[in-house]
């Protein structure tokens, strides 16, 4: 907003109505081109500030964009590592398992063959006893037909 100059009714007096007005004149196209002029430099120094601006932000989004990637491959980093001890982990208790697999299946068989061992050891007991209660059968019964016969016979 243009501000008019004024003179004090002195100078009018003194210089003159015309020269007065072109005096005022003078200091309002002075002031309008100092305003101008004073625009066009705010407006570059706006535009090389919103220049720096976005530079800056660039540069930061760059950051970031870098300190975003360096702790990816960090924690990518971390997770294969952690992939790679649960994978140790998990191959020492599949070999734990199969040996405590093959000691059972080892165990197994060693109580099955003593198992078989005491089958056949009581088999051959019952079959003792079995000839020893039929001779005893044979001998009691072979008696008791003998002592019929001794009886029926007198």
């Amino acid at each position: 907003m243009p501000v008019t100059a004024k003179l004090s009714r002195a100078f009018y007096e003194k210089l003159g109505d015309a020269l007065a007005n072109e005096l005022v004149e003078w200091f309002n196209q002075v002031d309008a081109t100092y305003r101008s002029n004073l625009r066009e430099l705010n407006e570059l120094n706006f535009a090389r500030f919103d220049a720096k601006v976005e530079q800056r932000f660039v540069q930061f989004e760059a950051k970031i964009e870098r300190r975003f990637a360096q702790f990816e491959a960090k924690v990518e980093q971390r997770f294969a590592q952690v992939d790679a001890r649960f994978t140790q982990f998990e191959a020492k208790v599949e070999q734990r398992f199969a040996q405590y697999d093959a000691t059972l299946e080892r165990r197994i068989v060693e109580l099955r063959a003593e198992v078989q061992i005491g089958l056949h050891a009581l088999e051959t007991k019952l079959i003792r006893w079995m000839f020893l209660f039929w001779i005893g059968q044979a001998a009691t019964t072979v008696g008791m037909v003998f002592g019929i016969l001794k009886l029926t016979a007198r």
